[in-house]
């Protein structure tokens, strides 16, 4: 593909969280939005005089018959993206998947694995992983910064929306899970969570979750939309410091905390101490991190680069939610996760 040449996309779902890529895609340079999807003609017409350079179509099949289609955005319910995603690697298409990838682990790694022989950029809208504020508390981790990394946890709440067709874990856990598994850079071997239906029977509204890594780090989950505070929090604990990302901060997204244990140095019995330092809040770079999504898949599909949240990515996202809701039905019970096979 020339480099000059703009990436053709076609968004397939524009109800709700699809107008937003189709805005990004069709503003980035580089980019043109080729094709809006959808299987409802009054919604599709109702987005026409704001995307006016733009075919609409009711027919996937139609998209992906266009030879200058080179990339399709599905954003449809969750229980479709697998099938369409198969569809789209099938006929030689790149995609980028909204999030979970799919409802399956099975379905997860069909999706990566025919990306990956098809040779076709497979991306999953993983939003948080290129958050400028999760690239800095990556970096803070990566370089060493926190010391050893102890454990993780997430806050995830809200007083709503209260979802009928998914449960908590599945609604809010994706953004979680996916950013533990990129700041610890290791699978995830066994799982637990324990919830409670309080407004519908049989979906969890809050859930208290726990992810045991390869390397013994230990991620802590609470996810509920059933909750007086809004959270968008992620905590990482380091021997050395501690670092908050907070999404909810409109400037302290990220906070470094000079605090932490002091090694033991006396005898027996002494007790242990901790120490309390100086606290700093880093500039970050206040782009939208959904339009840095995007860029990043029209990037990889230029330069044949590995997205940061590529199929496999999504596939041990999935790993987790599946297992965490087998836990669920158990009342807790641990999960041991399998290797996963490429």
């Amino acid at each position: 593909m020339d480099a000059v040449t703009p990436t053709q996309v076609a968004v397939v779902g524009m109800s709700y969280w699809g107008p937003n890529l189709a805005r990004n895609f069709d503003r980035i340079e580089g980019s043109e939005l080729r094709w809006a999807c959808d299987l409802d003609e009054s919604l599709l017409a109702g987005h026409h005089a704001g995307f006016p350079r733009t075919r609409f179509t009711t027919s996937l099949d139609e998209v992906l018959a266009d030879p200058a289609t080179d990339a399709v955005v599905i954003a449809t319910p969750v229980p479709t993206h697998a099938a369409l995603a198969l569809k789209a690697i099938q006929a030689g298409k790149h995609v980028f998947v909204e999030k979970p990838l799919a409802l399956t682990t099975a379905d997860a790694r069909a999706v990566a694995g025919a990306a990956e022989a098809a040779g076709v950029t497979c991306m999953v809208d993983h939003l948080l992983v290129l958050h400028p504020g999760v690239t800095k508390v990556k970096e803070l981790v990566d370089t060493g910064h926190l010391g050893e990394v102890l454990y993780v946890y997430g806050n995830r709440l809200n007083l709503g929306i209260v979802r009928q067709d998914e449960n908590a874990l599945w609604s809010l856990g994706p953004h979680d899970i996916s950013v533990m598994l990129h700041l610890v850079g290791q699978r995830a071997v066994e799982v637990s969570a324990t919830g409670a239906c309080y407004l519908q029977p049989g979906v969890e509204d809050v859930v208290f979750g726990r992810i045991l890594f390869e390397n013994g780090v230990i991620g802590h989950l609470h996810l509920s939309w059933l909750d007086p505070h809004k959270m968008r929090r992620m905590t990482v604990i380091g021997s050395e410091r501690m670092v908050v990302f907070d999404d909810m901060e409109s400037e302290r997204k990220v906070t470094v905390y000079d605090k932490g244990p002091v090694p033991r140095t006396g005898e027996y019995g002494e007790y242990i101490q901790v120490r309390s330092g100086d606290i700093f809040s880093p500039k970050i770079d206040t782009a939208e991190p959904l339009r840095l999504v995007c860029q990043h898949f029209l990037d990889c599909v230029r330069t044949g680069a590995t997205p940061v949240a590529d199929g496999w990515a999504g596939l041990a996202t999935v790993e987790i939610l599946e297992a965490m809701d087998r836990s669920l039905a158990e009342n807790g019970r641990p999960v041991t996760l399998e290797v996963a096979s490429r």
